[in-house]
């Protein structure tokens, strides 16, 4: 194992030192979103073997959602890549450059970070949008998904590959780990810091901690997304209630799904029992803390403190009465997980100190939470969604994978 993993280490370093046009990564992706058109047939069938294995070890209903690939599901994933197509090579581009008195010319130059290793769960489609997305970015990738997905992301990055040695491009940008034992994330975690610079966890908490808690290799990723949407005393009724029922219960099991409700006291018992009543006719169970309770003529289930820091990942959400919006951004700032948090309200004073004071690296007004995805920010797709001080923030995309450098140049000037 070990040294298949360094040899693995070792052909994307080399694979790194080559430089390809725009052009021809480009003409690679067309060339990959065509195999997968040209093989969808053999790609639903590995996808079954997956699905089948799914059954067998009783995975939840949930997660068998998220592995599945069907015509639609397929569909998406060439119309992601077509996009990712039209988007400007991040790479090589000045993003600044100045002279200074002391006659030196400097420039700040965009470049691709290097070699990225991917480790991520049940959804066979980030195979093709990180390999996509790396790739168009200048750098390699180590992908390593999820066991239940082995046959769907062995295909898909096969079939990458193909159309990387069809235009005579060392193959290696994309490589797939296919050695399915336990220990390899480990091994990948704190052995190979000497052939991967960046580590992007994509899965639930579990993996996501074992990542952050193992990892001698930097990483890019969120933990949680316990997002929230705050009704406020000034919210237009009409426009709360369609975005709190999709910010909720559009796809429940994504991060960007809002966790908890925050409603200012002064519409707790008119909008927002109305509220309450919509989510349960479709389904969602409700846990209020008592002012909720008693506002709500129905039952509903007391939350207790540990509520406020769940991810339910279900129809399933939190809802708190706040006295004033400073309320709701302590609440947000204390519970949150910094990932995607949402004010609904006409006053434009209150929503640009919400926007302001929220600490999370998505902050929205008037809009679904449901919305914190790279592809709807024009991003063509994400590796991931990063909820660190540090940049990149939020939706990780393209313009997101690369670094920079500053190149000096000067008439023989020395200092003095």
């Amino acid at each position: 194992m070990k040294n298949i993993l360094f040899k693995i280490g070792k052909k994307s370093k080399k694979a790194f030192s080559y430089r390809i046009s725009e052009k021809k990564k480009n003409k690679v992706l067309k060339d990959y979103y065509q195999l997968i058109q040209k093989n969808k047939k053999l790609i639903i069938k590995e996808n079954k073997k997956d699905i089948q294995n799914a059954y067998k070890k009783r995975v939840k209903e949930n997660l068998i959602e998220r592995l599945i690939l069907n015509e639609k599901k397929i569909l998406d994933i060439i119309n992601s890549i077509k996009k990712i197509i039209k988007l400007k090579d991040p790479t090589n581009s000045v993003l600044e450059k100045w002279k200074r008195p002391n006659g030196l010319s400097i420039s700040k130059i965009s470049i691709p970070i290097g070699v990225i290793g991917v480790i991520y769960e049940s959804r066979p489609n980030v195979t093709s949008d990180v390999a996509t997305l790396c790739f168009k970015s200048g750098n390699c990738v180590i992908l390593k998904g999820g066991s239940e997905a082995f046959y769907s992301n062995f295909i898909l990055s096969k079939l990458f590959r193909k159309s990387l040695k069809k235009n005579n491009i060392n193959e290696d940008f994309v490589q797939f780990i296919n050695i399915r034992k336990r220990q390899i994330v480990d091994f990948i975690l704190t052995k190979m810091n000497n052939y991967i610079d960046v580590i992007i966890p994509r899965g639930g908490k579990n993996l996501v901690k074992k990542v952050r808690n193992l990892s001698k290799i930097p990483t890019i990723g969120h933990l949680e997304g316990v997002c929230h949407s705050y009704v406020d005393k000034d919210a237009n009724p009409k426009i709360a209630k369609k975005i709190i029922n999709n910010a909720k219960l559009r796809n429940t099991a994504i991060c960007g799904a809002t966790e908890t409700i925050l409603f200012h006291e002064k519409i707790l018992k008119k909008l927002g029992s109305q509220i309450i009543k919509n989510l349960e006719k479709n389904g969602c169970k409700i846990i209020g803390d008592n002012k909720v309770r008693k506002s709500y003529n129905r039952k509903i289930q007391k939350a207790s403190p540990k509520d406020w820091s769940k991810e339910y990942l279900a129809p399933i959400v939190s809802i708190k009465s706040v006295k004033n919006i400073d309320e709701a951004i302590h609440h947000i700032n204390k519970y949150g997980t910094m990932h995607t948090d949402c004010i609904i309200t006409k006053n434009n004073s209150s929503a640009k100190k919400f926007l302001r004071e929220v600490k999370s690296s998505i902050a929205m007004h008037n809009t679904s939470t449901q919305f914190a995805d790279g592809g709807e920010f024009g991003f063509g797709g994400e590796v991931g969604i990063s909820t660190s001080n540090l940049p990149p923030r939020g939706p990780v995309g393209l313009d997101q994978l690369v670094s920079y450098k500053y190149k000096v140049t000067s008439n023989g000037k020395i200092r003095k």
